[in-house]
């Protein structure tokens, strides 16, 4: 192992910097994140069900009417296309993971529910006028990179239907990283990381000026074969998320605190939900 190159690969890069593989992707890490998404033990990868039952019905009462068609963004395993299919809306679902499309398609099929699923990265949506609700939720747009945020806002924006709303959440400024976490390191023969042995050094960093953090993890195989992950958290005020929605052309905001219930990460209050019509 040349340990020149390791603490060049490990220290606090430049940021926006982005990391040499996606686990969204990865075979093995979507399977361990499929499982986690399924898990009723932690809110890690998806809220639990009974938060997420609650936040559909927030979400229906916020954009009421029959038959919606709806766009669910990042879908993973269907835990809100399928009951929002449930309660009489015409669903699409859109992830880049295989395995959790293959989770949701086949759980659809044995629920007898007509929800389609896309695999697909978000930011390359390319539909026109076509949905009357597009959602985006677990604070996914806090994950995006600026360059993103604005590609991904004017995507949004030319596949509503006119009047159509895009809701979504995301960590306000009380759900803020503002320091650095202690380095950390795990090696092990199999696990989240890999199927193989590995060595994981994971470390964040804080950007002060920018107000965003950076959770950065190391994977080293038993090869010497090293790959970055790197996952960036912006947190918004009401008017940061004004100004944003402003800019791609939608006309109104409305944004609400402590619609979830507190969890292991964050308090109710450290998550804002906001509706912008076109």
């Amino acid at each position: 192992m040349n340990i020149k190159k390791l603490i060049k690969t490990t220290k606090k890069p430049e940021i926006y910097t982005p990391g040499t593989a996606m686990m969204w992707t990865d075979e093995h890490i979507s399977t361990q994140l499929l499982e986690t998404h399924l898990s009723q033990d932690t809110d890690l990868a998806s809220r639990r069900e009974g938060t997420i039952s609650s936040t559909v019905q927030w979400i229906l009462e916020q954009v009421p009417g029959e038959g919606l068609n709806i766009l669910d963004l990042g879908c993973g395993p269907g835990l809100y296309a399928e009951r929002l299919a449930r309660a009489g809306h015409r669903v699409t679902g859109m992830d880049v993971s295989a395995n959790s499309l293959s989770y949701a398609k086949k759980s659809a099929q044995s629920n007898k529910l007509a929800v389609s699923y896309l695999q697909q990265d978000y930011l390359e949506l390319t539909a026109e006028n076509s949905y009357d609700l597009i959602l985006l939720i677990f604070t996914d747009f806090g994950v995006l990179v600026p360059e993103q945020r604005t590609h991904l806002l004017n995507k949004i924006y030319r596949a509503l239907k006119p009047g159509g709303t895009f809701l979504f959440d995301v960590l306000n400024h009380n759900g803020a990283v503002t320091t650095t976490a202690a380095k950390d390191w795990e090696l092990s023969l199999k696990g989240f990381w890999r199927d193989s042995p590995y060595l994981a050094l994971s470390e964040s960093f804080y950007y002060e000026e920018e107000q965003v953090s950076l959770n950065q993890h190391t994977i080293i195989d038993e090869d010497g074969g090293r790959e970055v992950y790197r996952f960036w958290i912006h947190t918004f005020s009401q008017n940061d998320l004004a100004v944003l929605l402003s800019a791609a052309g939608f006309r109104t905001t409305a944004c609400s605190d402590g619609v979830l219930p507190d969890s292991e990460l964050y308090g109710s209050e450290a998550v804002t939900f906001c509706l912008a019509s076109k």
